[in-house]
């Protein structure tokens, strides 16, 4: 069976890919070329259902309750530094979807949003991918890495809803073709 780690790091090989196009994106808008502002609110989309619904959720509500029921500090400890990454990509995504504003779009504001939110991702993903889930595998026992596997899959069905998961990853395969190619 799949652990909740591996998990996890298969979603942050999404959110990465999603990453490496809000730079390209951010880049376009940098350089005065044009940008679909369908394409930034599908992804704000991504991101809001994806990564933080999703991913943010699984972290969130099971695995971090898990660690600390092993003794890892939440309160001045490192799920408390998580916790608080997430909420500060959760505040740099709003700015970037203010930076469309309603008949303006704030281009400086947008840049620097993209690039604050890829910037703070990246470290965060790095080092659950390192450190968290590594300690993870160490020091969950497998019925409790099971139970967390049941959570998530569960999570998925009733949160996020059936194929989802999958729209998601089509619309993250489009914007490759489109910004990364």
């Amino acid at each position: 069976m799949k652990r909740p780690s591996q998990d996890l790091m298969q979603e942050h090989e999404a959110i990465l890919i999603a990453l490496n196009v809000i730079e390209k994106m951010s880049e376009r808008v940098r350089l005065g070329n044009g940008i679909d502002h369908k394409d930034i609110k599908e992804m704000i989309t991504f991101l809001r259902v994806f990564a933080d619904k999703c991913h943010h959720g699984k972290e969130e509500l099971f695995l971090f309750p898990a660690l600390e029921e092993i003794g890892v500090q939440n309160e001045g400890g490192p799920i408390g530094i998580m916790l608080a990454q997430h909420k500060k990509g959760r505040e740099l995504v709003n700015q970037i979807e203010l930076s469309l504003g309603d008949n303006s779009f704030r281009k400086d504001a947008f840049v620097e949003s993209a690039s604050d939110y890829v910037k703070l991702l990246r470290e965060h993903i790095e080092k659950e991918n390192t450190l968290t889930f590594p300690f993870t595998d160490a020091n969950l026992p497998e019925s409790k890495q099971d139970e967390l596997m049941s959570d998530f899959e569960r999570l998925e069905k009733e949160v996020i809803g059936d194929g989802v998961h999958e729209e998601l990853h089509a619309l993250l395969e489009e914007f490759s073709q489109e910004y990364l190619k």
